[in-house]
C-alpha cells in the first residue's frame, strides 16, 4: 500500500516538473519544501504531502466503482428496461495551508460516470439540472448517458466556506445507502457561502446562503409550449406555462385566457441556519430555510400548438402583471448516535422534516424523480406523483404553496469488522394547498388540460395534483475483505399512493381520456398505489 501512494506522489510530482526521484519515503527527511523536493505532510492525516516551492499539503484521493441492478417494469407502456449499470470514477484534490488565521483549505472534486438502463440508474434528474450527457440513439435516448460533474470546489478559511458543497440544511443525507431512496434533504452539490462559529462544549452555529435553482421543485404547469419569437440562444425553447383568466365578460364568466412563464426564476438565495452538537456519544443538528418561489410574467408573444384556449383582445385583456413571488420554509431535526456497545462503529440516525413550498429540503422526490413536476421511477407506472412546490391560482394570479413531510431512520451494524450491514425506512406525504386542484379544474373545458372540471368522473379520477404518499423500507450487506475496497448488494421496497381516493390505471388503458371516462357507460380501471422493488449490487474501491 505505501509503494503504491508513493507511485502516486511521485506522478503528481511529474505533473510540478519535479525529479521523480525527488518523492520522500515516509520517514526520509528534507531540509524544507521549498527546495524543490517533496516531504510527506503529517500534520492533515495520512496521504498528504507537501507541493514543491510551497507551503501547502496536498492529498489526492479518489474511487472508482461498478453498479448492476434490477427493478421490476410496466413494460406495456414503458421502456421496458429492468436492468440498469454503472460505472463511476472520483478524483479528490485537498490542499492545506497553515496559515496565521488558521489552516486555508481548498478541495475539490470531479465524478465521471457512464450509466444505462432504467430511471434510476441513468438519472434523469441529473439530465434536468445539466449534469450529464444524454444519449439522442434510437436505442440509447433517454436510457444512456455520460457524466462529468464538478461535484465539488470549495474554499474554507477562519469559519468561512465558499463554493460549490454539500448543502448546510442536510444532515443523514443517504449516508449508508447505494440507492438514494430514503426520503430526506439531500443536496451534496449545491453553491454557497456559508460562516460556522463554533460555541464551545461540541455546539457550534451555521448561516448560509445558497443557490436556489437546486432546490427548486417545479411550479405546477398545465401544458409546454414554444413562443414563435426566438429566444436569445437563437431558436425557440420549449417552457412550461399556467392558465391566468385575464378577462371576464359582464355576469362573471372568463373571456380570456392568457399564459405566464411558470419557469421559476433565481432572484434571491436561499437562507439556511444550522445549529449542531457533536459529541463523543454522536450528533444532533436543527435545520432551518428561507426558499423563494418566483415564477415568469404573463407571455406576451402567441403560442404555437393546440390547448390555446379564448384568445385575448384588446375587449377583454386586463394587465394581471407578474405573480408576486412566495416564500416557503423548511425545518428538520435530526440526531445521530453511536453505538459502540453494539459493535465499533455501529451508527444509529434519526430525523425528520417539514416544509411549505419546499419539497427538496423534505426530501419527498429523492427516488421517483427530483427538478420535475411530477414524476414515477417505475417506467409504465399507473401514475405519477406530483411533487410541486406551488401552484398559480387562474383566478387570483397568486401562487399558492403545498406542503411536504418526511420522517426517515437508518442503523448500520458492523456484524465482522469486515461485514457491515444497515437497515432503513422513511415516510413521505405531499398535500397541495386547499382549493388549489379545483382552481385548476375551471380552465379544464377552455384548455383541455388539469385534472378536469371539478364535479365529473374524470376530476374525481385524474392523477394531477393528488394529495400523495410514500412509503420504503431497504436494507444491505457489504463485505470488506480488505480495507477501502467493498462487494456489497442492497434492496429496497417502496410503495407510492393517494392519500384518499382512486386514480385511473393509465399502465392498463392509457386512452382513458375525460370524455371516455366521463361517460358513465363506460367501465374505468383505477389504483391506489404503485409499488416496485430494486436489487443493487456494488464493487468500490476508494483510494
Amino acid at each position: 500500500m505505501m509503494r503504491g501512494r508513493t507511485g502516486l506522489i511521485a506522478g503528481m510530482v511529474g505533473l510540478f516538473g519535479v525529479p521523480v526521484e525527488a518523492a520522500d519515503e515516509p520517514g526520509e527527511h528534507r531540509k524544507k519544501a521549498s527546495d524543490g523536493y517533496v516531504r510527506v505532510c503529517t500534520p492533515y492525516g495520512k496521504g498528504f504531502f507537501t507541493i514543491p516551492g510551497t507551503d501547502t499539503c496536498l492529498r489526492v484521493s479518489g474511487r472508482a466503482r461498478f453498479e448492476y441492478a434490477y427493478q421490476n417494469a410496466y413494460s406495456r407502456t414503458g421502456a421496458g428496461d429492468i436492468s440498469g449499470y454503472q460505472s463511476r470514477a472520483r478524483l479528490n484534490f485537498d490542499a492545506r495551508t497553515q496559515t496565521d488565521y488558521g489552516v486555508l483549505r481548498g478541495f475539490t472534486r470531479i465524478d465521471m460516470g457512464s450509466r444505462t438502463g432504467f430511471a434510476t440508474m441513468h438519472a434523469g434528474a441529473l439530465n434536468r439540472i445539466g449534469n450529464t450527457f444524454p444519449a439522442t440513439g434510437i436505442d440509447s435516448a433517454g436510457r444512456v448517458q455520460q457524466q462529468m460533474t464538478l461535484d465539488k470546489a470549495f474554499v474554507q478559511f477562519a469559519g468561512l466556506t465558499a463554493g460549490r458543497a454539500s448543502s448546510f440544511f442536510d444532515f443523514y443525507a443517504h449516508d449508508f445507502e447505494f440507492i438514494v431512496a430514503s426520503m430526506g434533504s439531500d443536496v451534496a452539490s449545491t453553491n454557497l457561502a456559508a460562516y460556522t462559529a463554533s460555541l464551545g462544549k461540541g455546539l457550534s452555529a451555521t448561516v448560509s446562503v445558497e443557490d436556489p435553482n437546486f432546490r427548486q421543485t417545479a411550479v405546477y404547469s398545465s401544458q409546454t409550449v414554444r413562443p414563435l419569437a426566438p429566444n436569445l440562444d437563437g431558436g425557440p425553447a420549449l417552457r412550461p406555462v399556467a392558465p391566468l383568466f385575464i378577462g371576464y365578460a359582464a355576469d362573471g364568466t372568463p373571456t380570456g385566457i392568457g399564459f405566464v412563464d411558470a419557469a421559476q426564476r433565481s432572484r434571491v438565495p436561499d437562507l439556511v441556519g444550522v445549529l449542531r452538537y457533536d459529541g463523543s456519544w454522536g450528533s444532533a443538528q436543527g435545520s432551518a430555510a428561507l426558499h423563494e418561489i418566483s415564477p415568469g410574467t404573463l407571455g406576451s408573444d402567441a403560442f404555437i400548438g393546440t390547448n390555446l384556449g379564448q384568445p385575448t383582445t384588446l375587449a377583454n385583456n386586463r394587465d394581471m402583471g407578474r405573480a408576486p413571488s412566495a416564500y416557503g420554509w423548511a425545518v428538520q431535526g435530526g440526531v445521530k448516535v453511536n453505538l459502540p456497545a453494539l459493535a465499533p462503529g455501529d451508527t444509529f440516525y434519526l430525523q425528520g422534516a417539514y416544509g411549505e413550498g419546499t419539497a427538496l429540503y423534505t426530501g419527498l422526490p429523492a427516488y421517483v424523480g427530483p427538478y420535475a413536476q411530477s414524476a414515477t421511477a417505475i417506467q409504465g407506472a399507473a401514475f405519477q406523483q406530483f411533487l410541486n412546490d406551488a401552484v398559480l391560482n387562474p383566478l387570483t394570479n397568486r401562487l399558492e404553496l403545498s406542503t411536504s413531510f418526511s420522517a426517515t431512520a437508518a442503523l448500520l451494524h458492523y456484524w465482522t469488522p469486515s461485514v457491515r450491514s444497515a437497515v432503513f425506512g422513511s415516510y413521505g406525504r405531499m398535500t397541495f394547498a386547499p382549493g388549489a386542484r379545483v382552481a385548476q379544474g375551471l380552465h379544464f373545458s377552455l384548455t383541455g388540460t388539469g385534472p378536469g372540471t371539478p364535479g365529473t368522473r374524470f376530476f374525481e379520477l385524474s392523477q394531477v395534483l393528488r394529495d400523495s404518499y410514500r412509503f420504503l423500507i431497504g436494507a444491505n450487506l457489504i463485505w470488506s475483505p480488505v480495507k477501502e475496497f467493498d462487494i456489497g448488494v442492497e434492496a429496497i421496497y417502496t410503495r407510492y399512493g393517494m392519500q384518499e381516493g382512486r386514480v385511473l390505471d393509465l399502465s392498463r388503458y392509457p386512452t382513458q381520456t375525460a370524455a371516455y371516462v366521463n361517460d358513465p357507460a363506460n367501465p374505468v380501471a383505477t389504483v391506489t398505489s404503485v409499488d416496485a422493488v430494486q436489487i443493487r449490487a456494488r464493487v468500490q474501491r476508494d483510494f
